[in-house]
């Protein structure tokens, strides 16, 4: 028996998929399922002395059944489209876990580079981004001309961007 897997794709790949195609799948359950053929022949390929002798025809035969397959569990489960506001309803708001961990380095590196800063600078900033004064409120409450404020805020967000990785 001829079992070079890698001939076998070259030669059977495309008209595995067509003949799924044919059968009502899509272009791209097709392609799933014709990949799925060949590792399941891959993981379990028969034995030396069975009966079949034809690689073409067991290839078609085990993508036919893994096609029937996809279509039964469609049919089971059926497919049911929801209004994007019933989804916004049920789906989970709550940020992953790799979120979590990415923004907890990130606030990490903000507050290193907030205290990096120097004091009047770091005021400024906080007065102004966090306190949510004006600039001229800012420069009433520290003592400085607005220009020379502005200049410390804007001082204060070039190197938390820098400092924090370019948040």
């Amino acid at each position: 028996m001829a079992w070079d897997l890698q001939t076998l794709f070259r030669h059977h790949a495309s008209g595995i998929r067509r003949s799924l195609m044919r059968r009502g799948l899509t272009r791209e359950t097709a392609a799933d399922i014709t990949q799925d053929t060949f590792l399941r022949v891959l993981a379990a390929m028969p034995a030396d002395g069975t009966e079949n002798h034809n690689p073409k025809a067991y290839l078609y035969q085990v993508s036919r059944n893994l096609g029937l397959n996809h279509l039964r569990r469609e049919r089971l489960a059926g497919v049911v489209d929801l209004p994007d506001e019933i989804v916004a309803e049920i789906s989970d708001p709550a940020p992953t876990p790799e979120t979590i961990v990415c923004d907890r380095e990130h606030l990490r590196r903000v507050a290193a580079a907030l205290d990096a800063l120097p004091e009047r600078t770091r005021r400024a900033f906080e007065l102004h981004r966090i306190g949510g004064l004006t600039i001229a409120e800012v420069a009433g409450e520290i003592g400085l001309s607005t220009t020379r404020t502005w200049a410390l805020v804007h001082e204060a967000y070039r190197h938390i961007v820098l400092a924090a990785g370019g948040l």
